[in-house]
């Protein structure tokens, strides 16, 4: 099987034009394992995101429950962004602009968009580079993740089999 058939037909180069806007297919929902395991990983020693005890004593604060760790809400939204602008890609360039705007809590499940901000030539002729704007929404559509990144992205004209 020729690798392009297990690809999408619309994720190259140049199939990006600035101003496309895409609603990708799946949502993660955020589950306690998700938030506990990863912030133990990474070694954050927030009580914040793994001392429910601590977040209850503390109720007169921000939240009285745990939030998840906002490296794991921009690490789902970058993955459930992938399959549509990361198929073809040849390198990560950039990921900066990086907003977490809302809190994200045990059980709230992320939905993924991206928009294209820009698409320029590369310095090799087979590849081109694309900027997008990743958002990510919970399920009461509030934005709670935002960041930019830049790709290398391979040419349909070069790479895809015909």
């Amino acid at each position: 099987m020729k690798t392009s058939a297990l690809c999408s037909a619309d994720n190259w180069f140049e199939d990006f034009t600035p101003g496309r806007l895409i609603r990708h297919a799946r949502g993660k929902t955020v589950t306690e394992m998700d938030n506990v395991l990863i912030t133990n990983m990474v070694m954050n020693t927030a009580e914040g995101h793994f001392n429910e005890h601590a977040m209850r004593q503390a109720a007169g604060g921000i939240f009285a429950q745990r939030v998840v760790f906002g490296g794991i809400n921009l690490s789902m939204v970058l993955g459930l962004a992938a399959q549509d602008t990361a198929e073809h890609c040849l390198r990560e360039l950039a990921l900066d602009q990086i907003r977490l705007s809302h809190p994200v809590f045990h059980g709230d499940t992320l939905y993924a968009f991206s928009e294209v901000l820009a698409q320029e030539e590369a310095e090799r002729p087979d590849a081109g580079v694309v900027r997008f704007r990743h958002y990510g929404i919970n399920q009461d559509d509030k934005l709670c993740v935002q960041a930019e990144r830049s790709v290398l992205l391979k040419r349909k004209s070069h790479w895809a089999e015909r």
